[in-house]
C-alpha cells in the first residue's frame, strides 16, 4: 500500500519557503480561478503551499472547501510529481467552481506542471 498521507515535510511551512517560490518561480500553470507557481527543490519530493485570500474568496466556508480539495488532489497526485515547491493561489471566481470541475481542473494542472518540469529538465541536461 502506498503512502497517501500529507505529512509536514510535504508542506511549505515558513514565510521563507513561500517567499523563495514567489521570488524564483520557474513554472506557472494557469487554470480557471487558480494559479500554480512552482520551482525545483533539492528535497526529492514535492511540497505544496496554499494562498487563498479573503479578497479573492470571501466566505471562510468557500476558502476551506477549496483548500481541502487542493490538498486532497495533491495527496493523490504527489507520487507523479517531480521534486518541486508549489504554491496554489486562488483567484477571483475560484469559489464558483463545483467540486467535480475543480477536481478535473486540478488533475489537468498537475499533469501540465509535471510535463513542464520534465520538459525543462530534459532540455537543460547536456546531450553527449
Amino acid at each position: 500500500m502506498s503512502d497517501q498521507g500529507f505529512p509536514r515535510r510535504q508542506r511549505l511551512l515558513t514565510a521563507g519557503d513561500y517567499q523563495h517560490v514567489f521570488a524564483h518561480a520557474s513554472f506557472k500553470v494557469h487554470g480557471k480561478g487558480l494559479l500554480m507557481l512552482a520551482r525545483s527543490n533539492a528535497l526529492g519530493e514535492p511540497r505544496v503551499g496554499l494562498v487563498f485570500s479573503k479578497k479573492n474568496v470571501r466566505r471562510a466556508v468557500d476558502r476551506n472547501r477549496l483548500k481541502r480539495l487542493v490538498r486532497e488532489s495533491f495527496r493523490l497526485q504527489q507520487h507523479r510529481l517531480p521534486a518541486v515547491d508549489i504554491i496554489v493561489l486562488a483567484r477571483r471566481g475560484a469559489h464558483e467552481l463545483d467540486n467535480d470541475t475543480l477536481h478535473r481542473q486540478l488533475h489537468g494542472m498537475w499533469r501540465r506542471l509535471e510535463k513542464d518540469v520534465r520538459k525543462q529538465s530534459v532540455s537543460s541536461t547536456p546531450s553527449p
